[in-house]
């Protein structure tokens, strides 16, 4: 990749990061600051849900800020854009999934092999 490509990436992950982590501020001084409580139990029931649903979503962007940070340190130290195999993986594909380790001939042999063992 070139110095230009990576530039982008690591601001790329570096915005995406910045814009999760205030998300995510957001539900936690929501959530704490929120003292609303409501008689009925179906509009607590929905409450109860709606914060299980965000609280879901926030661990997947937990997981996601994982793998961007991984992604940053790999184009430190020069394997940004490498497979596992040692081909290159397209910049469609990185376009695409910025944070894959895969280039797109390994992923497919990776899915058809969880599919063989029922993942």
């Amino acid at each position: 990749m070139t110095p230009d490509q990576l530039e982008y990436f690591r601001n790329l992950f570096n915005q995406k990061i910045e814009d999760l982590l205030k998300e995510a501020e957001k539900t936690v001084s929501g959530m704490t600051g929120s003292t609303e409580s409501f008689p009925d139990v179906t509009d607590r029931a929905a409450q109860e849900s709606d914060r299980d649903f965000e609280l879901r979503i926030r661990d997947r962007e937990r997981k996601l800020i994982k793998k961007m940070r991984e992604a940053l340190e790999r184009i430190d130290n020069g394997t940004f854009g490498i497979c596992s195999c040692g081909k290159e993986i397209s910049e469609k594909r990185l376009m695409a999934r910025p944070v894959t380790t895969l280039c797109i001939d390994c992923k497919k042999k990776q899915e058809e092999e969880e599919k063989l063992r029922g993942d």
